[in-house]
């Protein structure tokens, strides 16, 4: 036996060595690892096309072939290169979006360009500046942006230019976008909508100007000054922008202010038109986010009637529980909350008394899909964690929470995006061990038309490199939960020996690393640490989700507390496995994950031998308003939860090689975070490694930075652990 066993190991070995070595430049650079995708799908009005953006050209493909029979757009024969685009509700326009430029990370600046397919005439939208968030009216005829924090449309049939806002300045207000903040935690940044007649815009006006503002300093590599940049960032317990509503009325150049109260310490998730034109839907959050009110707003006289109320003990997680779809009957709007625990959707009529439970049970109802009206009785597709809180899966059900059917039918994440007449979905499908595969499928036998994508070179790449397979498993976290975690290990391992093992978590609210899917971002890293001799164990703490609101709401007010428990309880039961090195176990993360990491290299008592923490917050007082008010309150509210879970305030208690990594140029979690918790350690007296990436924001993208980053921390996880 002892021999068999040592051919088998022999042999792996051979396969080993056979195998591929991982560089960094092969997932930062050369695309080595990069799965299929189809750019800016697009469904056709008649439910027999789709578009999709391929290699500059706008091409049409067949629902029953599933192959491309025509090109609607050229961009190379225009002269233009095209980001993305969109169509007329009519498709004889489209709207091509180029040139653009990121402000921070969703909100960008663009030049666009109306083509009209009939004569193929192209015709710019602007020529008074760059654009942002150009939209197409209901009835075709008009084109509304936002410039310089101003709202704008453009009638079509002269190209004419009217301004709906003139008082738009930079740092002080702005109107039909949104600020720093909304846009990075509400995922908001176009704040104004066409009404469904066309003559009407509703849009936010934010004043920021009581907002402090945060200065980033740029060296431009090697400019002889450095630049300041100033925008205004509200970081917790600090003043935020006030919100006001608006309805702008074409017809007679009028806007009408919504009476939203005198409350303006509140913010506005969501704003949408009813099929009623005349009334706008608007959701309205405290500031604590424990209560959510939905209101119904006269769009003539600027009213509001209240129609549903949310509440919560904990907070209301607005970006994702809380959907509104309205239907076309007029009559009734489907809403979803985690008011049972999980995530579910419930029928209401249009005054807002619930009719029924549209789902039900313990699991999320996760996502969206769409809502096929055309039947007696309305049927919803949404992806769901039935079955498994590490998957995702494709369902419909009707709206009287009848007929619940299974649609997706192999394992793993499963995604749809659903023809406008729902007789057709394109299936985007992952697992742990088989990356993406894109299938065009026919909904009334759910029967698959054809494979569009199948990601086959990134598996005979995965085989030629011999990546590792992810091994999922149990850990046993602190106060007797149970987490999820999955284990990559050496293709060649022997079980005799001892093993470094390095830990990686992101931990933050809701977030989920651990999932049967196909992983991105550090899973290449890692990989190559495990061809390189480490084993490495994805975990996630309580507090991540997936598993109900009860295990993600746990961490309310200590964001922190209980994440670095568990951690330090992962080592433990690792370092009781024989193939682990207990003395050799170490800990990374990014972000959130950073400020993890931190913390448990400061308040594990030694468990980690090694921790690298990038772009970490280190005192939730930095952070910004509506991210942490959400989990922690405010400081002044909070002030224990705040300090007693900060790296900064146990610095003295470092154990173990600590290596802190940030750009200067993070707009998000800023410099300061990482200045504080060195000057800290230094005043400690501890030592410690850092290093900086000069005018980098928080990704740390641009040219060879993430080639130098992820060899830097390759080279110091072989010194230190």
């Amino acid at each position: 036996m002892k021999q068999l066993l040592t051919m088998l190991l022999l042999m792996l070995g051979v396969t080993a060595l056979a195998q591929k070595k991982i560089a960094v430049e092969d997932f930062t650079e050369k695309g080595t690892f990069r799965q299929d995708y189809l750019s800016s799908l697009t469904w056709m009005n008649n439910g027999l096309y789709y578009s999709a953006l391929e290699d500059n050209q706008i091409l049409r493909y067949n629902v029953t072939t599933g192959a491309s029979d025509s090109i609607l757009v050229d961009g190379d024969a225009l002269h233009i290169r095209i980001s993305d685009y969109e169509f007329s509700n009519d498709e004889t326009k489209i709207l091509l979006l180029t040139e653009q430029e990121y402000i921070y990370r969703r909100s960008y600046t663009a030049e666009y360009y109306v083509y009209t397919f009939e004569g193929e005439q192209m015709s710019k939208l602007s020529d008074g500046g760059r654009q942002s968030y150009a939209t197409f009216s209901p009835d075709n005829s008009m084109v509304a942006f936002v410039r310089e924090n101003n709202l704008y449309y453009v009638k079509l049939v002269n190209m004419s230019e009217h301004a709906v806002t003139t008082d738009g300045e930079f740092g002080s207000i702005i109107n039909g976008s949104t600020d720093w903040v909304y846009e990075e935690e509400l995922y908001l940044t176009k704040a104004f909508n066409w009404s469904p007649d066309s003559k009407k815009i509703s849009f936010f006006r934010f004043d920021e100007s009581q907002v402090k503002e945060y200065n980033l300093q740029y060296w431009d590599n090697g400019a002889i000054y450095p630049r300041d940049y100033r925008y205004k960032y509200p970081k917790a317990g600090q003043d935020n922008a006030v919100v006001e509503v608006f309805i702008h009325n074409l017809p007679t150049n009028r806007n009408v202010k919504v009476k939203t109260g005198e409350e303006t310490d509140v913010y506005y998730p969501k704003m949408q038109w009813t099929k009623d034109a005349n009334t706008l839907s608007l959701m309205k959050l405290n500031r604590l986010q424990n209560r959510l009110d939905i209101y119904h707003v006269n769009a003539k006289t600027g009213g509001m009637v209240l129609i549903l109320t949310d509440k919560s003990k904990t907070y209301l997680d607005v970006t994702y529980a809380h959907e509104l779809i309205y239907l076309d009957n007029g009559t009734q709007f489907l809403y979803s909350t985690e008011r049972e625990g999980y995530k579910h959707y419930h029928l209401h009529r249009i005054d807002g008394q619930l009719n029924n439970l549209v789902t039900k049970g313990n699991w999320e109802a996760e996502e969206f899909v769409g809502l096929d009206q055309s039947g007696r009785t309305p049927v919803l597709y949404y992806i769901s964690t039935e079955g498994s809180s590490m998957e995702r899966h494709f369902y419909k059900v009707d709206l009287k929470g009848k007929g619940k059917t299974k649609l997706s039918t192999k394992a793993g994440i499963n995604s749809v995006d659903m023809s406008k007449d729902f007789k057709y979905y394109i299936s985007f499908n992952h697992s742990a061990n088989s990356p993406r595969e894109i299938s065009l499928m026919s909904t009334k036998k759910n029967e698959l038309v054809k494979v569009l994508k199948d990601s086959k070179k990134l598996k005979e790449t995965a085989e030629q490199y011999g990546l590792s397979q992810k091994i999922f498993f149990d850990i046993d976290g602190a106060d007797s939960y149970q987490l999820n975690a999955y284990m990559l290990q050496p293709i060649d391992m022997d079980s005799t020996k001892q093993y470094p093992v390095l830990i990686y978590q992101y931990s933050g609210p809701g977030s989920q690393n651990v999932t049967n899917g196909w992983s991105g971002g550090h899973y290449y890293f890692h990989q190559m640490l495990v061809q390189k001799g480490y084993i490495v164990v994805c975990v996630d703490t309580r507090g991540t989700g997936g598993r109900g609101e009860k295990f993600k709401k746990m961490t309310y007010m200590n964001l922190g507390k209980m994440e670095v428990q568990d951690l330090v309880a992962s080592a433990k039961f690792l370092g009781k496995m024989s193939f682990v090195d207990a003395d050799r176990i170490g800990v990374w993360g990014w972000s959130y994950g950073g400020h993890m990491s931190s913390l448990s290299m400061m308040t594990g008592d030694g468990v980690f031998k090694a921790g690298i923490a990038v772009a970490p917050v280190t005192n939730w007082r930095f952070y910004d308003t509506i991210y942490t008010e959400r989990y922690m309150r405010t400081p002044q509210e909070n002030p224990e939860g705040y300090d007693s879970n900060s790296p900064n305030t146990y610095a003295n208690q470092l154990k173990g090689n600590f290596l802190l990594i940030h750009g200067t140029g993070d707009d998000n979690v800023h410099f300061q975070n990482a200045v504080t918790l060195q000057e800290s350690l230094i005043q400690a007296n501890k030592q410690f490694d850092s290093f900086y990436y000069p005018d980098k924001a928080h990704s740390l993208y641009g040219g060879k930075t993430r080639t130098h980053l992820y060899t830097m921390m390759t080279n110091w996880i072989m010194d230190n652990l």
